[in-house]
């Protein structure tokens, strides 16, 4: 079984990938394959609106995306971390996220013509485990959770609940200090242990 973690944060180390790797050593050594992908630094661009995707099944913007999109398509399990920028998820993770949903639909979905309705037939994501992880030095993480949900909810995959929402405090100043938030390092473990839950009732 695999399972990704993409950090949206364009600081590699930072506040974001600590939380991460706090939730991966959490699934590490359960029969685990894990990584971590950090959209720092990759040449990665929004969403054009081409539809290109749609006669070539996959995105046809060549960048790093192409790289991320795969790792998520072959994990069983995708955690999905962002600072909070704005009250939001960073552009980093959202050029990903639109791009991936776009191409992942079209995919497995031909185009209809105009006058005719769509009865979807899921997407690359369907069936997949995703979680939400946000950060902030304050406040926002609850907008950026909602937007990572929705996502995870539209593209047809399955959403761990926990104890509590996953979100961290850190970075006044921008500090990279996410292990002085306690709380939210026993919420990291409370997730790994239930989407590795998860993971083994979807596999039996």
């Amino acid at each position: 079984m695999k399972v990704v973690a993409i950090s949206g944060s364009p600081r590699n180390p930072g506040n974001t990938v600590t939380y991460l790797n706090a939730v991966l050593e959490g699934i590490k050594g359960q029969g685990m394959e894990t990584s971590l992908i950090s959209l720092a630094g990759k040449n990665i661009s929004g969403c054009t609106g081409c539809y290109g995707c749609v006669e070539a099944k996959e995105c046809v913007v060549k960048d790093d995306f192409q790289e991320v999109f795969q790792a998520m398509v072959e994990a069983d399990a995708i955690l999905l971390g962002t600072p909070v920028y704005h009250g939001s998820m960073t552009a980093e993770l959202k050029a990903v996220l639109d791009r991936a949903g776009f191409s992942g639909r079209w995919a497995n979905n031909p185009m209809k013509e105009k006058e005719e309705s769509y009865t979807w037939g899921g997407c690359v994501f369907s069936g997949k485990i995703v979680a939400p992880l946000a950060v902030a030095r304050r406040t926002g993480q609850v907008f950026a959770l909602a937007e990572l949900l929705v996502w995870a909810n539209v593209n047809d995959c399955i959403i761990p609940g926990n104890t509590y929402w996953n979100m961290g405090v850190a970075g006044k100043g921008g500090a990279k200090d996410a292990l002085e938030d306690k709380e939210a390092l026993s919420i990291m473990d409370g997730l790994a242990q239930r989407i590795l839950h998860l993971l083994e009732k979807l596999n039996q």
